[in-house]
């Protein structure tokens, strides 16, 4: 009984903290401008391409007009404008998801400009989604239709998040990425716990996405790491890959792929990236045994975090 009020009053503590810091994130004043670069794009004549260039001279690095006019006039690109207007042309709900987003980054990134949103029409690119970049976050429209629309030709699990909930863990993705020194080392457990910071900073930065919204994952892909994550740490173990900087290790475990490769049977039913899933662990374990920010976290090396974390897989 003892050991029940406990356990109940460090989970209102908790709560109670969480409140306090949600309450504090509320206060935060962010007021996220966005421009339709793609509408201004789509909806200017072609003799008027200029006035574009002028208003957005970081797209137009080149001098060469051909290609843009091309992309003005192509039937299939037009297309693709009239069904990026049909989902977003109303743009506010997206709009207050960014000024939640960065509320808890001005929280626990205080000298962070607030950047403004700007919304394209790209090529395409999935590896491109969304990017931060200092004062601006640019978001390729297209590439988030839902993944079912016609226009998209690609895998299914590259294709799975291309949908509006995504908008907002790929633009954290790209924030962290930026703020995460590079890591020396080349071997496994250094790539999974850098994979690692970067969905911890989901935890806070975005408090209220699933953790399958965060990974980019099926609820059941998420129920598959929970379920096997003892079986996945000690194949790691055992076949002494944590410390091995074979290449092949990247894209068996850490790079999008359908399934991870074990080179079991596990591998018909296991998601890709699940060395990054183990790190996200990794990392969540050491913010619970060491007192550190986000800000630090992100800047403390693999080898310290992962000695710290006293991790241990759930049975």
């Amino acid at each position: 009984m003892y050991r029940f009020v406990v356990v109940l009053c460090l989970f209102f503590l908790s709560c109670d903290q969480k409140t306090k810091v949600e309450k504090e994130v509320e206060e935060i004043p962010v007021d996220i401008k966005v421009e339709r670069f793609d509408k201004a794009f789509f909806e200017t004549k072609p003799e008027d391409l200029s006035k574009i260039k002028k208003q957005y001279p970081y797209f137009f690095p080149g001098n060469d007009d051909n290609v843009w006019l091309q992309k003005m006039k192509e039937p299939i690109w037009r297309e693709v404008y009239d069904e990026v207007q049909k989902k977003y042309s109303n743009f506010e709900p997206v709009r207050e998801e960014f000024n939640e987003l960065f509320k808890h980054v001005k929280y626990y990134f205080p000298k962070t400009k607030i950047p403004k949103v700007i919304t394209v029409i790209g090529e395409m690119d999935y590896n491109a989604k969304a990017i931060y970049a200092d004062s601006l976050v640019v978001v390729a429209l297209e590439l988030y239709l839902g993944k079912d629309h016609k226009f998209y030709e690609f895998p299914n699990y590259i294709k799975y998040n291309f949908e509006e909930k995504q908008i907002m863990p790929d633009v954290v993705s790209s924030f962290t990425y930026r703020n995460i020194p590079a890591y020396p080392d080349k071997n496994l457990i250094s790539q999974m716990i850098f994979e690692g910071k970067q969905l911890y900073a989901k935890d806070l930065l975005l408090p209220n996405y699933t953790d399958a919204e965060k990974m980019g994952y099926s609820p059941e892909q998420i129920k598959w790491c929970e379920e096997n994550e003892s079986y996945m740490w000690r194949y790691f173990l055992e076949n002494e890959m944590l410390y091995s900087v074979d290449p092949k290790l990247t894209t068996r475990f850490i790079a999008p792929a359908p399934f991870s490769k074990f080179y079991l049977e596990i591998d018909n039913d296991s998601p890709g990236r699940v060395g990054a899933w183990i790190g996200w662990q990794i990392v969540r374990s050491y913010m619970k045994n060491n007192n550190v920010s986000l800000s630090e976290l992100l800047k403390i090396n693999a080898k310290e975090i992962f000695e710290k974390s006293k991790y241990k897989p759930k049975k």
